[in-house]
């Protein structure tokens, strides 16, 4: 039986730089993030890709707002922009990786399945709403904003404007990982929970309904890790391994660490919240529950990360 590997890609990997964020541009950064994943295809891995899309939403709610101011057209709601970015992104990548198997010589079938996200209604994120997302506005574009969407949240942002915040629950199911298991016992790589999935409660009935929240991706990665038995999760990020200290003259590179060590790391809090504190217990949790490893790294050194050669390496 094939090792599972579940990849989580950032979505500001896609965007390298201000000023490189067409969507050639973002499919060129793509092409480079997919040779390394064909490599772990081509060593006999099982792959299941994930990825992050909070610019690309950004962008889409952006051109929303402006048809909406400029042409009176009806807003896109942020459920559906992040399916329509889930959809987006997943054929970059799916065609990047037919393409690069098709210059390898390599016969093998890709599917993007847009997934949906089962949150609670009672999550109590939905009380007090703090992922800010979309553009900036002015206190009276806000305000404004406000009376034509009254459930809308609003804060100020570091003294660039204000923007909108929505919640951000945890995932408690993915709807489609029975069709995400057929796929890779079928022999595909798939794509899958894109932008941390699209946000959907339950209700008694078993039917689901969107609602706008962003899911944080590697908390879904991880809960999808889980449910489809991966036994290795790798998230991707910025940096080539996990530091402590970060920043200061005594920073240090890990390359391995336990959970119990990791857990302590914590404590310590040597990881911000808002970047790789979600990374940490997203990993945590997929460890505690039914993974192998976690390895944390930047996408150039998936590669030799497997190698055990790079990146950080959380084991039991």
């Amino acid at each position: 039986m094939k090792e599972t590997v579940i990849v989580a890609i950032g979505g500001n990997s896609l965007v390298k730089e201000n000023g490189l964020d067409s969507i050639h541009d973002q499919s060129e950064a793509v092409k480079e993030v997919v040779v390394n994943i064909v490599d772990m295809v081509q060593e006999g891995y099982n792959v299941v890709v994930t990825h992050g899309n909070g610019p690309q939403v950004g962008f889409g709610l952006r051109r929303s707002e402006i048809a909406h101011e400029i042409a009176g057209m009806s807003p896109v709601p942020l459920v559906n922009c992040g399916a329509d970015t889930q959809g987006g992104i997943g054929y970059l990548i799916q065609q990047a990786l037919i393409n690069e198997f098709a210059v390898r010589g390599i016969h093998k079938n890709v599917a993007t399945v847009i997934t949906q996200v089962e949150v609670s209604s009672e999550d109590p994120n939905f009380k007090n709403p703090t992922k800010p997302v979309g553009s900036f506005f002015s206190k009276e574009q806000a305000e404004e904003m406000k009376k034509e969407h009254p459930e809308w949240s609003f804060v100020e942002d570091s003294g660039r404007g204000y923007r909108r915040v929505v919640p951000s629950p945890r995932p408690i199911d993915i709807v489609e990982k029975d069709a995400i298991k057929s796929l890779i016992n079928g022999g595909f790589v798939v794509v899958a929970a894109g932008g941390g999935g699209i946000a959907v409660v339950k209700s008694d009935d078993n039917t689901y309904k969107g609602v706008d929240a962003v899911i944080d991706k590697d908390f879904a990665t991880s809960l999808l890790a889980e449910q489809i038995h991966a036994e290795t999760l790798i998230i991707t990020t910025g940096v080539s391994r996990v530091c402590i200290n970060y920043g200061k003259p005594n920073q240090q590179e890990l390359s391995k660490m336990t959970v119990d060590e990791t857990r302590q790391y914590v404590l310590e809090n040597h990881f911000p919240a808002g970047s790789m504190l979600p990374k940490i217990e997203a990993s945590l949790s997929f460890l505690e529950k039914s993974g192998t490893r976690v390895i944390i790294t930047n996408p150039e050194s998936l590669k030799d990360a497997m190698n055990e050669q790079a990146g950080t390496h959380i084991v039991k």
